[in-house]
């Protein structure tokens, strides 16, 4: 009897600290980079002068900004959506290039760790770098060369940072190696969200409180996700160890052989077993379900930061603790997420998700006092819930409309449908905020997108689990 395999938690941690300095970087990243493009978008010679030229253009445009209570028209939240989009084009772009350029390196750390070596520092470096070009310089050519730069050199080992856990974990142990490293994740974005908050109380010790500005914290939160990033690689240097690439070269060119091999007798019976005609329509619609799904999403954690200090006067620091409360209950609801999908099925699960999430950003709109701002904390703990009752779901409903024989395949279009997403929705909703003329309408863009997601899985027809019963079925059958 061949002996059961187990999981090397320690180990499975210990490459985690890769993907948790990522979550870090991007937890800041979102809030505080909105932040400060707003801040020097705002005082541009040159985006005011294109916000003029527009007006003197167009005279309705002021008119109807002057409608919703503003007293100008800018093109600022239409800027800061188009930058906020940088790295998920650049994701797009360069990270299958650089996942596939580590399939092929070879040296004496391995395949996917001297991207990290090379990516990892100098993308600490370039991230401890942005508020300090903010501060000191105040150029937006300068500053978007150095966020361009940042997006550019994470992108050089996102992929194959996430790459590691498959490398080094049997195929077998892959999903519960997957769960640790998400749990990585989900703590390193918790850390992301509340380091402003660490740092406002700690220059609240040293100078006292209302006896500094927020923007002088800047450098000291963004120097927290660069110190993480610098952990990392030494963690991944001293602690995880990849086998020399070098001396599997023979070894993997014989394996490849086997797979090209494999690979053409697959495919051959990948054309014989195509979708349905239901199967592909329920696929189309789930696919355009997510892409609005996230188009919700996305605009939610973009822009939040800057919602939060105009309606809820709260400090990024402040914003970035109220979305560490939706991370927690987040993470706190997905065990329960995926046995209820399971019970009731992900179709149902994923759909009452997204009815609690709409119906609560709704209802929040629609308070008719300020008075009423307490209930952002309730929209932020069901809505954390209701996220992860969606985002547990949708994955695995998409890979069962394609079967066991397309999993790969299927994962691409989950990621291409999603990817888009987040590309389209800073700066759709950049245009939405430029009109509406308010941070608030963010509540009416996300449960609209929310409300057009539902009605797509509404029209989603494959998808669930095989049950139980019929399995156990089948076995005695071949038995």
């Amino acid at each position: 009897m061949a002996k059961k395999l187990k999981l090397d938690i320690k180990k499975t941690i210990l490459i985690g600290f890769g993907f948790m300095s990522t979550s870090i970087a991007w937890a800041i990243y979102d809030p505080y980079i909105t932040k400060i493009l707003n801040a020097v978008l705002t005082s541009n010679p040159t985006i005011n002068a294109w916000s003029a030229s527009l007006i003197e253009r167009f005279p309705a445009l002021l008119e109807f900004s002057k409608a919703q209570g503003n007293e100008a028209f800018t093109l600022v939240p239409l800027f800061i959506g188009i930058i906020m989009t940088f790295d998920n084009i650049f994701g797009v772009i360069f990270q299958p290039t650089f996942g596939k350029l580590s399939d092929r390196c070879r040296s004496k750390f391995g395949k996917r760790r001297p991207f990290i070596f090379l990516g990892a520092p100098v993308s600490a470096l370039i991230f401890a770098l942005i508020p300090l070009v903010f501060l000191k310089m105040g150029s937006l050519p300068i500053l978007m060369t150095t966020v361009i730069l940042f997006v550019f050199t994470m992108s050089l080992w996102r992929a194959p940072v996430v790459a590691l856990m498959p490398d080094l974990t049997p195929s077998e142990l892959r999903s519960e190696g997957n769960a640790i490293i998400n749990l990585c994740g989900g703590a390193g974005s918790l850390v992301g969200m509340i380091a402003g908050t660490i740092v406002t109380a700690v220059f609240s010790m040293i100078y006292g409180k209302g006896n500094f500005e927020e923007v002088q914290t800047y450098p000291y939160v963004f120097l927290i996700g660069s110190v993480v990033m610098v952990i990392a690689v030494f963690v991944l240097r001293f602690f995880v160890h990849e086998p020399d690439s070098r001396l599997k070269a023979v070894a993997d060119h014989r394996e490849a052989e086997a797979i090209a091999k494999a690979q053409k007798e697959e495919k051959a019976r990948r054309k014989a077993n195509k979708l349905s005609k239901g199967e592909r329509i329920s696929l189309v619609f789930m696919l355009a379900g997510l892409f609005f799904l996230f188009c919700g999403s996305n605009a939610i954690t973009t822009f939040f930061a800057l919602f939060a200090e105009e309606v809820l006067h709260k400090t990024t620091a402040q914003a970035t603790f109220l979305m560490a409360v939706f991370a927690v209950c987040s993470m706190a609801a997905a065990i329960p997420a995926g046995k209820l999908g399971k019970k009731i099925g992900r179709k149902k699960t994923i759909l009452i998700g997204l009815a609690l999430f709409a119906t609560l950003s709704i209802v929040y709109f629609f308070r008719n006092s300020p008075a009423l701002n307490w209930m952002i904390w309730i929209l932020l703990v069901i809505g954390g819930v209701a996220n992860m009752l969606i985002t547990v779901n949708t994955l695995p409903l998409v890979l069962e409309i394609g079967g066991q024989e397309k999993i790969g395949t299927f994962t691409g279009y989950y990621y291409t449908a999603t990817f888009s997403a987040q590309i389209a929705a800073p700066i759709v909703f950049g245009i939405f905020r430029m009109f509406s003329g308010t941070y608030s309408t963010l509540f009416v863009f996300s449960p609209i997108a929310f409300i057009i997601s539902l009605l797509c899985i509404l029209f989603v027809k494959h998808g669930e689990a095989i049950p139980d019963d019929l399995i156990k079925e089948a076995e005695m059958a071949d038995d």
